[in-house]
């Protein structure tokens, strides 16, 4: 009833003063669609034409003397007008129709957008990210050559080292395999992945020596991006690069907290200064320690001491 009394309104409104504009909230979003708007439109054209073709049929009973011939003039003006509604709701109609599929691609355009500068920037950040760890691991292996050649007659040492050399280039070569997986399938979908599982592969490829990885088999499981691998390598690369003599146990732990869950990794090494700890995460800061947040649907992820 309310929209059928706002279109009684607007028409009446416009016949008066057909340069004003109305301003009708409730119908505004009706009339945009194809049905209801066509059928608007040819209501309000017969309103607008009802008068004239009531004093054409009113001035026929004047002029034309035969009852034949008064019929026949005002059913044909009466299918004249009925011709011109028919026509003007086929064309608002087509014309609403048109609007919608045009709006509907232009949605879609967007959202195509969208989706690629999202994509380009996980696949910089993930260039820049396994060029990073590559580097690392480039240099951990050079160190290694380096002490081989001052051991070739300690065929113990020389094992233990080109074992952890043989260790650094398989890491090296994950890290290679997993970019072109990520190319080869475009940008993968996030999953659902389990964090204490993401822990263990991680810490295979890391020197971790007699540093020992806390982390209990559990269902604990975060929807995100392939590339949460990555945040945990970086963590725990991190915590053995500059946790000093002191780092013994990385934990990770769950707690959860306002409805949601916080993942916490921890360590028991030096730690990071308050001072440093300001500027931790801003981009290029110190000892390479970084993070950037990339567009997808989730949880942030969370520091806390």
């Amino acid at each position: 009833m309310q929209i059928l009394y706002e279109i009684i309104v607007y028409t009446v409104r416009r016949m008066k003063n057909p340069g004003h504009y109305v301003h009708m909230p409730s119908i505004r979003k009706w009339l945009v669609l194809p049905l209801p708007g066509a059928f608007f439109i040819s209501l309000l054209l017969a309103v607008v034409l009802w008068p004239y073709w009531w004093l054409a049929v009113q001035w026929s009973d004047g002029v034309i003397a035969s009852p034949d011939a008064r019929f026949t003039f005002s059913t044909t003006t009466f299918l004249m007008v009925l011709i011109i509604l028919d026509s003007a709701f086929m064309i608002r109609y087509y014309q609403l129709v048109r609007r919608l599929e045009l709006d509907a691609k232009t949605a879609d355009l967007r959202r195509s957008e969208d989706a690629l500068r999202v994509a380009n920037t996980k696949i910089h950040l993930l260039s820049e990210i396994t060029r990073h760890d590559i580097r690392n691991q480039l240099t951990a292996l050079k160190g290694y050559l380096e002490l081989s050649g001052h051991v070739l007659d300690n065929r113990e040492r020389l094992a233990d080292f080109l074992t952890k050399e043989l260790r650094i280039a398989g890491a090296i070569e994950r890290q290679i395999n997993f970019t072109k997986d990520y190319e080869e399938m475009g940008v993968i979908a996030p999953a659902w992945q389990n964090i204490p599982a993401i822990m263990t592969l991680v810490s295979k490829d890391l020197p971790l020596n007699d540093v020992h990885i806390d982390a209990r088999p559990s269902r604990l499981e975060v929807f995100a991006d392939p590339l949460l691998v990555k945040v945990f390598y970086n963590l725990i690369d991190n915590s053995l690069r500059y946790g000093g003599e002191a780092l013994t146990t990385i934990t990770l732990d769950e707690q959860e907290q306002n409805g949601g869950l916080l993942v916490i990794v921890r360590d028991d090494g030096a730690g990071i200064s308050a001072e440093d700890k300001m500027r931790l995460f801003t981009r290029g800061f110190g000892k390479k320690l970084r993070s950037r947040s990339l567009p997808h649907p989730g949880n942030p992820l969370h520091y806390r001491d």
